[in-house]
């Protein structure tokens, strides 16, 4: 299903010397409802895991991401298929065998563009699922790549050269090169997009030889769905918070802050650190 991602309006630009009517472009901003189909037989059944503010594109991918960083799939072919229900509403049709832990999902799938997973108050949530664990020192990263990140980052954004309303997350190597990248207006719903475009193109999971850079704040929820990729750093251009840190710091990552210009700080897994 293919929607608008951004829209055309009239605005009013009100300076100290005089007010003009001209176009501005918005990003979009839908609602999505992710639905699983799980169980065997008779038993078959359908279950309402997510609703998200998000921007249209790349559905597939971020409903992919989010169902594995959730814990639900570990594998992108156990998920067997994906269809529309309504405008806004993606079902995917998880394979037979794989168990849905319905009452875990009831306590905690809601999200928004603004809270990410908000049911997520305490690191023991996240130890209720299985994850993938960074390589201990590995791999090792410059200081003189992570600086030109950023850069690479802002480039590579087309929507928000029109838009400026979008936040952005990308998969790099450890030798600095852009493997992926995807935008929306939830940076929760960028690293899905990100994780699940890898599951759906077959990189090799866990991401450890990777890096994950977001153009926002560095937040709990963000370290949680890197971690259960595998992935052994997060860096961001805005601050960590300090669940984020505790998270990241038990779940053996480097996390990187403020990266900006040839400037950074690292809050865990200093030892990545060239």
């Amino acid at each position: 299903m293919t929607k608008q991602r951004t829209y055309t309006v009239r605005a009013l630009t009100v300076t100290a010397t005089e007010t003009t009517e001209r176009d501005d472009i918005l990003v979009a901003e839908e609602p999505l409802e992710i639905r699983i189909g799980f169980g065997a037989g008779s038993e078959r059944r359908q279950l309402s895991v997510a609703v998200t503010m998000r921007t249209p594109g790349d559905d597939e991918e971020l409903a992919t991401g989010f169902l594995f960083t959730e814990g639900l799939v570990q594998r992108a072919e156990q998920i067997v298929a994906m269809r529309w229900l309504a405008e806004n509403t993606l079902l995917a049709d998880i394979r037979s065998d794989v168990p849905v832990d319905v009452e875990r999902l009831s306590r905690h799938l809601f999200t928004s563009s603004s809270c990410g997973v908000c049911g997520k108050a305490s690191l023991d949530a996240v130890n209720t699922v299985s994850c993938y664990y960074p390589t201990p020192r590995h791999p090792v990263f410059r200081a003189e790549m992570i600086y030109g990140l950023p850069d690479i980052l802002r480039h590579a954004q087309t929507t928000f050269d029109a838009t400026g309303g979008l936040h952005a997350a990308g998969l790099f190597d450890a030798a600095g090169n852009l493997l992926l990248l995807r935008e929306d207006v939830g940076r929760h719903n960028a690293v899905d997009k990100v994780i699940g475009a890898a599951l759906r193109e077959g990189h090799s999971f866990p991401l450890r030889d990777n890096l994950l850079l977001v153009s926002g704040r560095a937040g709990f929820e963000l370290v949680q769905k890197a971690a259960m990729a595998g992935i052994p750093c997060l860096a961001a251009v805005g601050a960590p918070s300090s669940l984020a840190l505790e998270l990241a710091d038990g779940s053996g990552m480097t996390l990187i802050g403020f990266l900006r210009g040839e400037r950074f700080n690292v809050y865990a897994g200093g030892e990545r650190m060239a």
